[in-house]
């Protein structure tokens, strides 16, 4: 956070609010982000029941879903089946802890986790998802991409704003606070960019494979957590750069008027 004081003087109370709300908006905007991320509840989907779909097919679903070989259809499948959730970096199933071809259905249940890993987040997506003879299909493929290096472009410009902020507080300078501001502001429009590709993608997903009639989804609370990180963003980064211009502009006025 930019220090109070200024090149000679004092800062207004004002700035120094400003700057503080700018500051609680930047850490708050920060753990939300980290949160996101670290979190597998970006989408979800709701089965009436999984429970009997996976005692139907065995072990069979969940085999697939956790399997290395598993493409985008067969886990998208499983998905769909069995209550599953999906985020950046990892996607989950719910199922009965006991789900042999020869046990009746279980009320008891666990979730499976499987993560992506570096090489699946960079993969190409086909236009028939699971076909791989049907051709790249270019739109899904780098919103996917996208959508895994913005966060991560995101926080780095916040950190690398918060950096900007000791330096300026070793100098006792408010001026540094407009680059804080403008990383801000480009870490929010990576913010903003990450939650459209989010979207686009899921649309595009869903037209290929298209939701059964007993499957409602929904964007989870991880989503929502970096569509409210967004604005903080935004906000942080307008109080940091009026707080340093308008401190600037009234300094240079006060010393124009101690000159005359």
């Amino acid at each position: 956070c930019p220090c109070v004081p200024t090149e000679g003087a004092m800062m207004d109370n004002r700035f120094a609010t400003a700057l503080v709300i700018a500051c609680v908006l930047s850490l708050i905007s920060t753990i939300y982000m980290a949160a996101s991320i670290g979190t597998d509840f970006w989408y979800e989907y709701h089965t009436l029941s999984p429970a009997e779909n996976v005692s139907e097919a065995g072990r069979s679903i969940w085999e697939e879903f956790v399997s290395k070989d598993a493409d985008e259809k067969t886990y998208t499948d499983a998905l769909f089946r069995c209550n599953g959730t999906v985020g950046l970096w990892r996607r989950c199933i719910t199922v009965p802890k006991n789900s042999h071809w020869y046990s009746p259905p279980e009320t008891d249940t666990t979730t499976n986790c499987i993560s992506f890993s570096l090489s699946d987040q960079f993969v190409e997506k086909y236009v028939e998802p699971g076909n791989h003879n049907s051709g790249t299909d270019l739109n899904r493929t780098y919103l996917w991409r996208l959508q895994f290096l913005l966060p991560f472009v995101s926080i780095g410009l916040m950190c690398f704003g918060a950096l900007i902020g000791l330096c300026a507080c070793a100098c006792r300078s408010l001026y540094p606070a407009i680059a804080t501001g403008v990383l801000h502001f480009l870490a929010g429009l990576c913010t903003l960019g990450l939650v459209g590709c989010y979207v686009a993608g899921i649309e595009l997903l869903h037209r290929k494979l298209p939701l059964p009639e007993d499957v409602r989804g929904e964007f989870g609370w991880s989503f929502c957590l970096a569509c409210v990180s967004a604005p903080l963003q935004f906000m942080a980064a307008a109080l940091f750069i009026w707080a340093a211009r308008t401190n600037r502009k009234e300094f240079t006025l006060l010393k124009a008027y101690r000159v005359a």
